[in-house]
């Protein structure tokens, strides 16, 4: 706010009292106006009306077997959920080594932080195998969470 206009308005705060409280609330309000429109914006460092928000696209964390990648002909994909977050791939895998031959085992991530969503894949060759190992875990407590395990729906196959 410039100092003619708080100036005016004390001024004219002796003789009108209500004048001078709308002068300046209306020289607050173009005064808030004019700097948010001409303000340098933090984002792009030109003079624009945004809102001056910091706008900063996260990254995804970058993992090399991320993408889903379709199941072959005749193995059964297994869906287990409500996992522990500290469960790793290599954990997974291991876990279900024991019921037969294990194609893969991933655990699904946040993308934006790396960390476990709390469940995964595991793709197994020989569907009696699979279906054991479903009967096995299914219901089961490990780590301190009883995992959900069936087998996958809405499956992509070659």
């Amino acid at each position: 706010m410039s100092t003619a206009t708080l100036m005016l308005a004390a001024g004219c705060a002796a003789k009108c009292p209500p004048h001078a409280i709308a002068a300046v609330a209306g020289a607050l309000v173009a005064g808030f106006v004019i700097g948010r429109l001409t303000k340098r914006c933090k984002c792009s460092g030109k003079k624009h009306s945004c809102d001056g928000a910091v706008r900063r696209e996260r990254k995804p964390v970058p993992r090399m077997d991320s993408a889903r990648q379709p199941v072959p002909a005749g193995s059964v994909e297994i869906y287990v959920g409500n996992l522990s977050y500290d469960l790793t791939d290599d954990s997974l895998k291991e876990l279900f080594a024991k019921y037969g031959t294990v194609a893969s085992a991933r655990i699904v991530l946040n993308r934006f932080n790396g960390k476990s969503k709390g469940f995964g894949f595991v793709v197994m060759p020989h569907r009696d195998e699979a279906e054991k190992a479903i009967a096995a875990y299914s219901e089961k407590e490990y780590m301190g969470r009883k995992m959900r395990v069936n087998e996958a729906k809405n499956t992509i196959t070659e």
